[in-house]
């Protein structure tokens, strides 16, 4: 379902106060040329140090921060409609799980490095760089371009205070853990993680533990509350206690979905 998640794409360290301002120019109702040249300006003496290379490397962040809030891709478009509503009444610490969801829907491999070092934060308290490096070598081939990635990820989960320095190099604390209570918001972050997913689907109990979510705590919700949340998730219930919510699709792909999910857990 998702051709994304087969990708790095993210390859750059990104400060939230960067999205965060790319996201104010969107909601200004700026055009595409007015957001570049403001990236440009806002970004000329934080990245490029002079040289071919630091501009490159600004091209680059420019790049994924007008994918994540503006040249966003068409499937994704209602969700970050729905980020930028919740961006607008919500208060700071809320904003963080907004920009979250929303590059962890764009880039997954995002997700997929949150879900390792969240999976390590929970067996050991610690999550070193090392053994997150492994295992997405492991799952994305053993390049240079992964090992990179990876730790510009992590840096950047450094710079949105997620993560948090232990004195011992390359070894990693969790930093900031925020509570989600908003109905809307805790939909709206599901949503995103299911973007994030190459099949778009998950049981609820799993959802509501998403390592990939390890900054964020969210209530294990029933099925019928994030329904109310967002009007694109459906939910299919197996049994009493067991429900598998999806992005909202045709009856016909749940039923496949379904017995996709059936298989794995078997």
């Amino acid at each position: 379902m998702n051709s994304r998640t087969n990708q790095i794409g993210f390859s750059q360290r990104v400060r939230l106060e960067w999205l965060e301002t790319t996201a104010n120019l969107v909601l200004a109702g700026n055009g595409r040329a007015a957001v570049n040249e403001a990236l440009q300006e806002l970004l000329k003496d934080k990245v490029s140090v002079g040289g071919e290379a630091g501009r490159g490397n600004r091209e680059k962040i420019i790049s994924i921060l007008m994918k994540v809030w503006h040249n966003i891709p068409p499937e994704l478009a209602a969700l970050q409609t729905g980020g930028l509503e919740l961006l607008k009444r919500l208060p700071g610490t809320d904003r963080v799980a907004v920009h979250w969801g929303m590059v962890m829907a764009v880039y997954p491999f995002w997700a997929v490095v949150a879900g390792h070092t969240g999976r390590f934060l929970n067996l050991q308290g610690t999550a070193a760089a090392a053994h997150i490096q492994q295992r997405m070598r492991e799952q994305y081939g053993e390049r240079e371009t992964v090992s990179r990635a990876v730790q510009r990820v992590l840096r950047s989960y450094i710079d949105w205070s997620v993560l948090g320095e232990t004195g011992v190099k390359g070894v990693y604390r969790q930093g900031l853990s925020v509570r989600i209570d908003d109905p809307q918001l805790a939909a709206w972050l599901v949503e995103a993680s299911l973007h994030a997913r190459s099949n778009g689907c998950a049981p609820l109990k799993e959802l509501a533990g998403s390592t990939s979510l390890f900054p964020f705590r969210l209530k294990e919700a029933a099925a019928e509350n994030l329904l109310a949340g967002s009007p694109r998730l459906d939910f299919l219930r197996h049994g009493l206690d067991d429900a598998l919510v999806m992005l909202r699709v045709g009856k016909t792909q749940v039923s496949h979905l379904y017995e996709h999910q059936s298989q794995r857990n078997r």
